[in-house]
C-alpha cells in the first residue's frame, strides 16, 4: 500500500510539473512570479539532495528492461517522469496467438518543432520506446529508421501500433506505425538485439 501511495504521489507531482512545462511553452509570466517559482523549486531540489538515491536494480527495472515492465520513470512513457509526454502502451493478443503493442499519445506544446507540430526527434524517440517494448523482454536498439509521412500535430490524440516482423537468433526485426485517425503520420522499423545470456545479464545488473 505504501509503495502504491508513493507511486501515486510521484505521478501527481509529475503531472503538476508537466502542466507547468506545457504552460511555460506558451506564456511569459512576470519576472517576480518566475523568481518566486524558481526559489521554491530550488528549495525543493535542495531537500531532494539530502535523500538516498535509488538502487541500481530499481533503476534498471524502471528503465523498462524487465518483461512487460511498463514503468513510471521512462523519459518517453513514464507517467512519473515530468519530461515524458507520456506514451501509454498496452499488450494486445492477436487471434493467431501473437502479441503486439498498441499505444496512444498526445504531444503538448513543450514538444513543438515546426509551428503547431511535434519535433521529429520526439517522434523517433517514441518509436524507439514502442518498438523496444514490443519485445516484452530485454533487448537493445541496433538500428532504427523512421519514415515521416505527414507532420505530427500537437494536442491531438494519436494511436500507435508495434509488432515483431521476424526473429532470427538474437535479432528481432520490429515495425511500428503512428496514426491520426485514418491518416498515417509516420512508420518505423528497427533491429533489436537480445542479450547473449538473459540470466547472466540480469545477474550483472543486480536483478537477481
Amino acid at each position: 500500500m505504501e509503495h502504491d501511495e508513493g507511486r501515486q504521489a510521484s505521478q501527481n507531482l509529475a503531472d503538476a510539473m508537466r502542466r507547468i512545462i506545457a504552460r511555460l511553452a506558451l506564456v511569459r509570466p512576470p519576472v517576480d512570479q518566475l523568481n518566486r517559482a524558481a526559489d521554491a523549486a530550488n528549495a525543493f531540489a535542495d531537500s531532494l539532495d539530502d535523500l538516498p538515491e535509488r538502487s541500481q536494480s530499481w533503476e534498471v527495472s524502471e528503465a523498462g528492461l524487465l518483461p512487460r515492465d511498463f514503468v513510471g520513470h521512462s523519459p518517453v512513457s513514464g507517467a512519473n517522469n515530468p519530461i515524458a509526454p507520456p506514451l501509454r502502451m498496452r499488450v494486445v493478443g492477436d487471434p493467431e496467438g501473437e502479441n503486439h503493442i498498441e499505444g496512444d499519445i498526445v504531444y503538448g506544446p513543450a514538444y513543438e518543432g515546426p509551428p503547431g507540430h511535434c519535433h521529429g526527434g520526439w517522434v523517433a524517440a517514441t518509436f524507439d520506446e514502442l518498438l523496444g517494448f514490443v519485445q516484452l523482454a530485454p533487448g537493445f536498439t541496433a538500428y532504427l529508421k523512421v519514415d515521416y509521412r505527414a507532420p505530427t500535430p500537437l494536442n491531438t490524440p494519436l494511436s500507435l501500433r508495434g509488432w515483431i516482423e521476424s526473429v532470427e537468433g538474437r535479432k528481432r526485426l520490429i515495425r511500428g506505425t503512428c496514426h491520426n485517425g485514418e491518416t498515417l503520420l509516420s512508420e518505423a522499423h528497427g533491429l533489436f538485439i537480445a542479450p547473449r545470456d538473459g540470466e547472466d545479464y540480469k545477474q550483472r545488473l543486480g536483478l537477481t
